[in-house]
């Protein structure tokens, strides 16, 4: 017969658990489920709800994007309520982002089975590359977050699903994109500026956003919050990640220059190049 005290256990041993009433059309939270590294970076957020038994609720839409759609999920335990951004991604066949090759130059997938399937289009293949944006975007807002680069806080990932911060107004009410927004000259300067420097911060790293424009930045009241991740650029492994970094560079400076600001499409090229060498 073992001696092991952990084959006998106490007879004051008690179980603490409790059941918990889940409305149709929730779930329960996946936070604790996933893998620790499928979960935001420490130090984590007051705000995020971290109980276990926290149920998950689908509010709808917000928008919709070339590599997926973005919902609203309200995240509800004892330790409080969020609402958070829910990304979702599609697959290949219902995706509208059609140069997904260009942007992964530079990227290696370590199961050759994978690669294979993703080449030939199988059904396989087309779920695997849905699974690998997610996962290059969940990388990348992880690792700007923890640099300080303005983006949403990563909550977790699970699948082809991405929960992160939902960013807000001043009002409290879903961020806008910047494309929507009129500032005055005060704000845009300030804007541009906080834009500079979360470029120069990527770029000192070795990455680019690869398809920055006014529709993938958030006016955030006072701040500028970047989005829209998966496509990031490695400067270095990527052939035409120089090329990707100067149409950024013409891109966001075109729409701060047809609002009256005096900026330089090359200057900012020249100075995010000379930073990331």
């Amino acid at each position: 017969m073992s001696t092991d005290p952990a084959d006998h256990p106490s007879s004051d041993f008690t179980l603490d658990w409790e059941v918990v009433d889940v409305p149709d059309g929730s779930r329960l939270t996946s936070y604790w489920d996933v893998e620790p590294l499928c979960r935001g970076p420490e130090p984590v957020p007051d705000w995020v709800v971290l109980d276990r038994g926290a149920v998950d609720t689908d509010l709808g839409v917000l928008k919709t994007g070339k590599e997926g759609d973005v919902s609203l999920l309200e995240r509800s335990g004892k330790d409080g309520t969020v609402v958070l951004a829910a990304k979702r991604y599609r697959d290949q066949d219902h995706r509208s982002f059609r140069r997904g090759e260009e942007y992964a130059e530079g990227r290696r997938v370590r199961d050759s089975r994978v690669t294979r399937a993703i080449a030939k289009g199988s059904a396989f293949g087309r779920a695997a590359a849905a699974g690998q944006w997610a996962s290059a975007e969940w990388d990348q807002l992880k690792r700007f977050w923890l640099l300080g680069v303005p983006v949403p806080y990563p909550v977790q990932i699970d699948g082809t699903e991405i929960l992160m911060e939902l960013v807000l107004d001043e009002d409290g009410a879903p961020a806008p994109r910047l494309a929507r927004e009129r500032p005055g000259h005060a704000r845009l300067a300030s804007y541009f500026d906080q834009l500079r420097e979360a470029m120069r911060a990527m770029a000192e790293q070795g990455w680019v956003h690869g398809d920055l424009s006014p529709y993938n930045l958030l006016a955030a009241g006072d701040r500028l919050v970047v989005i829209d991740l998966p496509q990031a650029v490695d400067l270095v492994a990527n052939p035409q990640g120089s090329e990707f970094l100067l149409r950024d560079c013409h891109h966001v400076c075109a729409w701060f220059a047809a609002r009256g600001l005096d900026v330089d499409a090359d200057a900012l090229f020249a100075e995010l190049i000379a930073a990331a060498w």
